[in-house]
């Protein structure tokens, strides 16, 4: 089956633009995984997630697109903001297979970005109208915290934390360049959509080195794995 790439293309603006998850999700993880010793970081994009892991877990394997084998059991899989672009019954198949009894299986998401109300909105209608005929289908999955999906596991209650960042307007144009329906736009249309976007918020966000706040709600299911 051929993997839907809709990242590698601007790899670089990713790693430097994409928000960090919260340490706060990583020491969570390990206290609930049967034991720190091996974790799978799948679709682990630009690693980010793979290096939260790294610092409480003994070991980490991070893959992306990859038919790797996994030859030892994991404690814990994490497949943070990616669900939606697997096979994910098959998926299921295979976290069964290789990981541990009561090994942890932890799907996180987390969607449109939080500021002020004014800025918000223009930010909401880029998405919705803008952006919103060349967002892939899948992305629907995101938009309800992987709700919908059966988790084949004893699941444990959802929990949430919250990724926060202090950018200037130049950083968030950055971040919305990185959106895969930004970049669809673009080669659709032959021009940037981020470029108008800017200078409707710069009306708002008036001195564009200024650092506001962001946040993004980052919502965890979690399953344990009973043989």
């Amino acid at each position: 089956m051929k993997f839907k790439d809709h990242f590698s293309g601007h790899a670089v603006e990713y790693a430097k633009f994409r928000p960090r998850y919260p340490d706060k999700m990583f020491e969570y993880l390990a206290s609930i995984s049967p034991r720190p010793e091996r974790a799978w970081d799948c679709a682990t994009g630009n690693g980010q997630a793979a290096v939260g892991l790294a610092r409480h877990f003994d070991n980490v394997t991070a893959t992306d697109a990859t038919a790797q084998q996994i030859e030892s059991a994991d404690d814990l899989i994490l497949v943070a903001q990616a669900l939606h672009w697997f096979d994910i019954d098959r998926f299921f198949t295979e976290a069964k297979r290789v990981l541990k009894e009561d090994g942890v299986l932890a799907i996180s998401s987390y969607n449109v970005l939080q500021i002020s109300p004014e800025i918000g909105a223009i930010i909401r209608n880029f998405y919705r109208k803008t952006t919103g005929p060349f967002w892939p289908p899948e992305r629907e999955l995101v938009e309800t915290d992987y709700e919908d999906i059966k988790f084949p596991f004893a699941e444990l209650s959802p929990v949430r934390f919250e990724m926060r960042a202090r950018w200037t307007l130049h950083h968030l144009a950055g971040y919305l360049r990185t959106w895969s329906a930004t970049q669809k736009f673009i080669a659709a249309r032959g021009f940037d959509p981020v470029d108008s976007l800017v200078r409707e918020l710069g009306t708002v966000w008036k001195n564009p080195e200024e650092l506001r706040e962001i946040k993004w709600p980052l919502h965890l299911r979690v399953g344990v794995l009973q043989k």
